[in-house]
């Protein structure tokens, strides 16, 4: 990608070298700087705008114009363009590094969160692919486990809670330390429903 400012730039001064002297494509050289802003950081921004910079102060001491208004009107505003680039760099990998740590932690909570499905409960073997509702969404009310009770019976728990973000993981970790504390004791299905839901009612009316 760098080709393509580099080339602008060099495209540039060859043609003001070769070209009769009533065409000017200096004004173009701003687009450099603008273009390296899309695919690089800030230190590759400031020098594809030093280099504009440079080809144009060049420019103008080839065709011997260094000293006229119109050339230092066009280098203030390729250094004003550049500056903001720059700015407008910082400024985005700030940003991309602070979701990059969001991200992060968001990704080490779900994992301990939600533990992988063993392959196997006693003679049932167990196979699951959890599939976000939305594009990058790492937090979420999606919650399964699995478990074997003290009668050698296996329970599964899927499930969404409404919501996501923080909210949903609440009660999702709640649902699941629930599942897990009381599984292996609880000897049917509805005792157990029961005690999720007495859980989940107990945690609501703390708040």
């Amino acid at each position: 990608m760098l080709v393509i400012p580099l080339g602008l730039i060099v495209t540039v001064c060859v043609v003001y070298v070769l070209a009769p002297p009533h065409i000017h494509l200096g004004p173009l050289l701003v687009a450099a700087p603008a273009i390296t802003v899309a695919f690089a950081g800030a230190r590759m921004t400031a020098l594809m705008g030093t280099l504009a910079v440079a080809a144009q102060v060049l420019i103008g001491v080839l065709r011997a114009v260094s000293d006229t208004a119109n050339l230092q009107a066009r280098i203030a505003a390729l250094i004003v363009v550049s500056a903001v680039c720059i700015i407008v760099c910082v400024v985005r990998d700030r940003h991309e590094r602070q979701l990059y740590q969001v991200r992060s932690v968001a990704e080490a909570a779900q994992s301990v969160l939600l533990q992988p499905l063993p392959t196997h409960a006693g003679p049932l073997r167990i196979a699951g692919l959890c599939i976000p509702a939305e594009e990058e969404a790492e937090l979420g009310g999606d919650l399964h486990t699995a478990a074997r009770t003290a009668h050698h019976s296996s329970r599964l728990l899927s499930g969404d809670v409404r919501g996501s973000g923080l909210g949903a993981i609440s009660s999702t970790a709640l649902l699941l330390g629930a599942f897990r504390a009381a599984a292996h004791r609880q000897a049917t299905l509805p005792r157990l429903a029961v005690h999720l839901d007495a859980a989940f009612r107990w945690d609501a009316s703390q708040w």
